[in-house]
């Protein structure tokens, strides 16, 4: 596993409130990209989703993701993030996009329409790049 290098981790703290791309891939072998929000637990990266949704439906079926988290106040400074999904689970997702909404919005207010379900990706860095 890569660690992140000392002088961009502040792109990983909640003050800088950087947003990740992640891409997965399509079962015909094509990218798809979503902005989202993340944070990091340990040395692992943690988004979120809703079961269903094709991003968690590639994950599912291939582990093998990248991510990019740009600094936003310069868009030129970001690390790119080659990784494995290694749990995907439920309990404690909704707790968790309740923080990231803190983190990103400054309010844990987020409504989960009713039959939805949340889900907590953890993601290992297996390759980081910083650049910047």
């Amino acid at each position: 596993m890569d660690s992140f290098p000392e002088g961009y981790r502040d792109l990983l703290k909640d003050e800088a409130r950087a947003y990740a791309f992640l891409a997965t891939t399509m079962d015909d072998g094509s990218p798809q990209v979503t902005p989202l929000w993340f944070d990091v637990d340990g040395d692992r990266l943690r988004i979120n989703t809703a079961r269903g949704r094709v991003k968690e439906r590639n994950m599912r079926a291939r582990s093998q993701v990248a991510l990019a988290i740009f600094d936003p106040a310069n868009l030129y400074r970001y690390l790119q993030v080659r990784g494995e999904v290694v749990e995907m689970r439920e309990r404690g997702a909704e707790e968790h996009i309740r923080a990231l909404s803190r983190k990103y919005r400054g309010t844990p207010d987020f409504e989960i329409p009713a039959g939805q379900v949340r889900v907590m990706i953890l993601i290992r860095p297996d390759r980081v790049h910083a650049q910047g």
